[in-house]
């Protein structure tokens, strides 16, 4: 089997593993990283023995697939010119910015016949794999995404930083579409919303309700979700989720019967990758499209026109 030579763009906090990762996948050859800090980029280079290129144009002569890991406000320019070299592109949550710049990723993918898959990890998770066919017909979505604070990420809102996770996951499980939208949000720490709460409504009567924050003193990941049957609890940090199923047959009076799941401590970017690179060895659809990513996008800023309304 013909390895796909990978490159690396951005190797901050994120892009590093993506490196790392590719430098030890079977499939892969980690070909080299660029970086606009040229010592990270070297440093990075020097751990995995790879090149690090001066600028995009070399490092695209070089590749079949890659990953991009920059700033959020960069994604739409650099993976563009990625795509119209005619490589596949892994770009990291959120797609982009704007809506149009998303949909126009996704155009772009199409045409030059690349694979665009967006890097929201959370799907990955192996407890959402564990619980996913669990959730068959939700009523309600109560999702909290909460961190400590740190300037990374800032350049874009917590919606789009955080909260977009849930957006696409909710998106992910069939809810049909949306009806309407309420929010509030607020700036304490930077100069775009660090918190949000959101309640949306899809049109065939399901709900979602999602919280967001980044000023956080404790880190949070959680779902409910109210099904005609029962509900299911989800802790993607501890990867443990809690399957609660109505019940008739004690005593012939309603009951909740109890199973509690606890997932393995499989890393989500690795399976990211490894579902990459075997969607663009094999022609398929990626399990979070481009599309996907727009998709999300496009609700988040239905989100963030929610909150400038109320405020």
């Amino acid at each position: 089997m013909v390895k796909l030579r990978a490159g690396v763009i951005g190797v901050g906090h994120l892009g590093q593993h993506h490196a790392r990762l590719y430098a030890s996948a079977p499939d892969a050859t980690l070909v080299g990283v660029v970086d606009q800090d040229g010592e990270r980029a070297s440093s990075i280079a020097q751990k995995y023995h790879v090149q690090a290129f001066r600028g995009l144009p070399e490092l695209l002569k070089q590749v079949d697939v890659l990953s991009i890991a920059v700033p959020t406000s960069g994604h739409y320019v650099v993976a563009k010119a990625c795509l119209e070299a005619g490589k596949h592109v892994l770009v990291e949550k959120p797609i982009a910015v704007s809506p149009s710049e998303a949909w126009d990723l996704v155009e772009v993918a199409s045409r030059h016949g690349c694979t665009l898959q967006v890097g929201h990890s959370e799907r990955f998770n192996p407890i959402m794999s564990l619980i996913r066919p669990y959730l068959r017909t939700p009523m309600l979505f109560e999702c909290h995404r909460l961190s400590t604070y740190s300037e990374r990420g800032t350049d874009v809102d917590v919606v789009l930083d955080l909260m977009i996770h849930d957006i696409d996951l909710v998106l992910s499980c069939n809810p049909g579409a949306v009806d309407a939208v309420w929010a509030t949000g607020g700036a304490l720490l930077s100069s775009t919303n660090d918190v949000a709460n959101v309640r949306i409504q899809f049109r065939e009567g399901c709900v979602a309700q999602l919280t967001a924050s980044r000023i956080s003193p404790k880190a949070m990941r959680q779902w409910r979700v109210f099904q005609p049957d029962g509900c299911v609890t989800i802790d993607f940090q501890s990867r443990q989720g809690i399957i609660g199923r109505r019940s008739d047959a004690v005593a012939g009076k309603p009951t909740m019967l109890v199973e509690e799941i606890q997932a393995g401590d499989a890393e989500p970017l690795k399976l990211q990758l490894e579902s990459f690179l075997h969607a663009v060895r094999e022609r398929s659809s990626p399990v979070v499209s481009g599309a996907d990513g727009a998709a999300a996008v496009e609700l988040a800023h239905r989100v963030l026109a929610a909150v400038k309304r109320l405020g």
